[in-house]
């Protein structure tokens, strides 16, 4: 079986997009034509390398394999040509939540930059992060976990405890930490269905068995902090959040704190060590 280097690279394309028509556009041939060449990949190799998730693509463990495979030799190849003064080494991708980026990761991504390094940068929660890094669609991840994957490389950048945050006229703005049991029947700002921060929130409420509810759901800290600001209600948030003066801060003391990991894979070559000594 012969896997032919354009189609590892139209591969490695369509996994880092996991759409048609993006992956298409990025290498100039047409949706047909792209969905053709996967079909013929999925053919010889005998399984299938995606699978359709409501109105999403997921790659298959023989897709994440391959991709990973793909990625893999693309960056030796890069780095051969770098070694014959060929072309130069191809941007390292960085991917982190939006959170990391405003929070964690502006001074030391401004001063690789300031280096004359190149760095894409890529948005992507916990399960897309670990994912890209996994894939080789990302060289180094930034993301919080509850407990770090034994199949990667995963160094603590941070912790912080999760705080209660509020306007300055709440019932609660003038103590020094709360519990969960402080928040009985309060709406709350809190990040939509299904996002990590939502699900621990709420796992932790029903086990204490407090009542509360949703006051809006906003997606980003900074649309979340807006809306306390406003007096749409509180919300618990990473202690990494910034806030204004006319917004406080208090410890929320029964909830684990958020733990920050840089993410890489075994493998990583010593320009990703150079960029994740900066980080941490």
């Amino acid at each position: 079986m012969e896997l032919v280097a354009e189609d590892l690279e139209a591969f490695a394309v369509f996994a880092q997009h996991r759409n048609f028509t993006r992956a298409a556009e990025e290498l100039h041939v047409s949706q047909p034509a792209l969905h053709t060449r996967i079909r013929k990949l999925e053919g010889r190799l005998g399984r299938p390398l995606y699978a359709k998730q409501g109105r999403l693509l997921r790659l298959t463990e023989a897709g994440e394999r391959l991709a990973a495979f793909a990625n893999e030799t693309r960056d030796r190849a890069a780095d051969f040509l770098t070694t014959l003064d060929a072309a130069p080494p191809r941007p390292l991708v960085l991917i982190a939540g939006s959170g990391s980026y405003l929070y964690l990761l502006g001074d030391p991504v401004r001063r690789y930059l300031a280096r004359g390094r190149e760095l894409r940068l890529r948005t992507g929660d916990a399960g897309e992060t670990l994912r890209a890094v996994r894939e080789g669609t990302a060289d180094l991840g930034v993301t919080a976990l509850t407990v770090p994957p034994d199949d990667l490389e995963c160094t603590m950048l941070a912790q912080y405890p999760q705080t209660l945050i509020t306007r300055a006229d709440h019932r609660l703005a003038d103590r020094r930490s709360v519990r969960l049991k402080d928040l009985q029947d309060e709406a709350l700002v809190v990040p939509p269905r299904g996002r990590p921060h939502r699900q621990q929130l709420e796992r932790s409420m029903l086990d204490q068995g407090i009542r509360w509810s949703v006051a809006v759901e906003a997606e980003g800290w900074e649309l979340l902090v807006h809306f306390v600001r406003l007096g749409v209600g509180p919300a618990v948030v990473n202690g990494s959040v910034k806030v204004s003066s006319a917004v406080r801060k208090i410890p929320v003391k029964d909830l684990p704190p958020v733990r920050y990991y840089v993410v890489s894979r075994d493998d990583a070559g010593e320009r990703v060590e150079e960029l994740k000594g900066m980080l941490l």
